[in-house]
């Protein structure tokens, strides 16, 4: 775990995680005992070596046909998935040691729900910007550099706080839309882009990024791959019993609100931008649920006046109260509206998570040692210009929250993860996301 970078391979994991993001939930129909190709012996008469054969290929054409229904049908809403068991984890106490060395590959258990669906930015994107002509990505080392692969495009050093979500609800790793549109994509699937926002036009400092308009559209197209493969019926059962997550507004005030090429700061207050996000956010989770979903996770926005690349602007390398109190109006506005949809959307169950409060308390209770700067970066505080291909980054990531200019680290996001997962109104309000799962 101390060990200097970069390592004599770059794909040495620290974690024994799963090793494929998408297990099949059943083996090819070629490699099933039963579906071998059948071998012709020698018969007492070709009357009887023709009764055998018919019965045989009978046989094997029922129970080829109960593992396709099996494998189309059955698997996106029931089904057993979990790591591959070879994780070495630690023993859960400390949230620091779960993250340098335990969690991963836990015992296969039950899905508490069908599929998890993602929406968001960078602090969750794990690889929808890869092929995009777009400045924000993550596909090279040092990020990825303790996940099981290398570099997938995480702005991390490993998990982001998703993937912790789906190891706690028993689903594998979600994977990017980019590459599940192809595949299967029962188990969920992962929009966020970095540098997206609620507002089209966020971000553009980057180029390419997907929007979170966009990203619903997505969401369509998937919609439509569910539909064809399992039908209209059991696609919207599954989807109304599976997990939305969804994180947005960062950029929105990093890269649009507090960018001097962007008019918005000139055009409207604190309160008045937090208004216009929310306005625009509540149409789209609106029309996410017009789509089928039902049980959303909404994640408010962090401590952002305290991140490396805000503490960089500081001589001192102090918090910015500036920043904290510009977005505290956008999760005031978030919590209204998750009231308003609970009291108001037949059949909806909209949760929040206090990002901002489990920044202040969560990280202290942990032990942290390093809060006030990046593990990977350069200049003050580790903020002044973001990770670099190749960058030596620093050796104890456990300890650090925050892994680069911008985005935290492994630990944070696991100890995040968990206390989202099963933590009491503290941090996740009205219920919690296993609490949420277990909803029928």
């Amino acid at each position: 775990y101390k060990q200097t970078f970069p390592y004599p391979s770059p794909f040495i994991s620290l974690h024994k995680q799963q090793s494929r993001l998408f297990p099949p939930p059943f083996p090819p129909l070629s490699h099933q005992p039963f579906l071998l190709p059948l071998s012709l012996q020698p018969c007492v008469s070709p009357i009887m070596a023709l009764t055998k054969l018919t019965t045989k290929l009978l046989f094997v054409a029922i129970l080829g046909l109960l593992a396709f229904t099996q494998v189309g049908h059955a698997q996106f809403f029931n089904g057993t998935v979990g790591g591959d068991g070879d994780g070495e984890g630690g023993d859960g106490g400390d949230y620091g040691e779960v993250a340098a060395g335990g969690g991963r590959g836990a015992p296969t258990k039950e899905a508490l729900v069908p599929a998890m669906f993602i929406f968001g930015d960078s602090l969750i994107d794990n690889g929808n910007n890869n092929n995009l002509a777009s400045l924000a990505k993550a596909n090279y080392l040092p990020y990825g550099i303790d996940f099981n692969g290398g570099p997938t495009g995480r702005f991390s050093n490993g998990y982001t706080m998703v993937d912790e979500i789906a190891e706690q609800l028993g689903l594998p790793l979600i994977p990017p839309y980019t590459e599940a549109t192809n595949g299967d994509v029962t188990r969920g699937v992962n929009y966020a882009s970095a540098a997206a926002g609620i507002l089209d036009d966020t971000g553009r400092n980057f180029v390419g990024r997907i929007p979170f308009d966009q990203q619903i559209g997505n969401f369509r197209n998937t919609l439509d791959q569910l539909t064809g493969k399992l039908g209209a019926v059991e696609t919207a059962q599954g989807i109304g019993r599976s997990i939305f997550f969804v994180g947005m507004g960062s950029n929105d005030y990093l890269n649009n609100y507090l960018m001097p090429n962007y008019p918005t700061r000139g055009q409207y207050n604190g309160q008045q931008y937090a208004d216009l996000l929310v306005h625009q956010y509540t149409r789209q989770l609106n029309t996410l649920y017009n789509l089928g979903a039902r049980k959303f996770v909404i994640a408010g926005l962090g401590v952002m006046g305290c991140i490396p690349s805000i503490l960089a602007q500081s001589p001192a390398g102090l918090c910015s109260e500036e920043v904290n109190k510009l977005v505290t109006p956008f999760n005031q506005n978030v919590k209204a509206m998750i009231n308003n949809f609970n009291a108001n959307l037949p059949g909806a169950r909209f949760t929040y998570i206090d990002i901002a409060k489990m920044f202040r308390e969560e990280c202290c209770i942990a032990g942290f040692s390093v809060v006030n700067r990046g593990c990977c970066g350069i200049g003050r505080n580790a903020g002044q210009i973001t990770c670099l291909p190749f960058q030596t980054p620093c050796n104890e990531r456990g300890q650090y929250v925050f892994w680069d200019a911008f985005h935290p680290t492994e630990a944070v996001n696991v100890l995040m993860g968990r206390k989202a997962f099963n933590g009491d109104t503290t941090y996740v309000y009205p219920i919690n996301i296993e609490q949420l799962a277990r909803i029928g």
